[in-house]
């Protein structure tokens, strides 16, 4: 058996070059260049909208869920080293644990409803502007 990988990945095809094996050294970068507008350009381009789509969506996941597992993990926390805390009575004569307990759904809600609120804030008008940069596939067919 033969631990050569070459035959399951095939040549990338360079428009008006032959497909070699050995891939191309890339260009040398001269020393002079302004680095910050190299780097002003990587992030330029059609598919600016999508990566800021794709971080706005990432970074709402995250908020909405570090804020519901976050009090979920402070109740467990509390509960395996602090007993005798949620044990003491609370607000109606009710245990502090159960008292915690019961703020947790409305938590819950509250990190849905800011992850609505940021949905429609700054997600939304995101996912507009790419869906209108983005030609419908009904466009492109050519008509008989």
């Amino acid at each position: 058996m033969s631990t050569d990988s070459s035959e399951l990945q095939p040549l990338r095809h360079r428009p008006a070059r032959h497909a070699s094996p050995v891939p191309a050294a890339p260009p040398p970068v001269p020393h002079n260049s302004n680095w910050r507008a190299v780097r002003a350009r990587s992030w330029t381009g059609p598919h600016r909208d999508l990566r800021l789509l794709r971080r706005a969506c990432r970074r709402q996941r995250r908020v909405a869920a570090f804020v519901a597992l976050g009090y979920f993990a402070v109740f467990l926390t509390l509960t395996v080293a602090y007993p005798s805390v949620m044990t003491a009575p609370a607000v109606g004569g009710l245990p502090t644990g159960l008292c915690l307990a019961l703020v947790q759904l409305p938590v819950t809600w509250l990190a849905v409803l800011f992850y609505e609120f940021t949905a429609r804030r700054h997600v939304d008008p995101l996912a507009r502007r790419v869906r209108h940069q983005t030609p419908h596939p009904s466009d492109e067919r050519a008509e008989p």
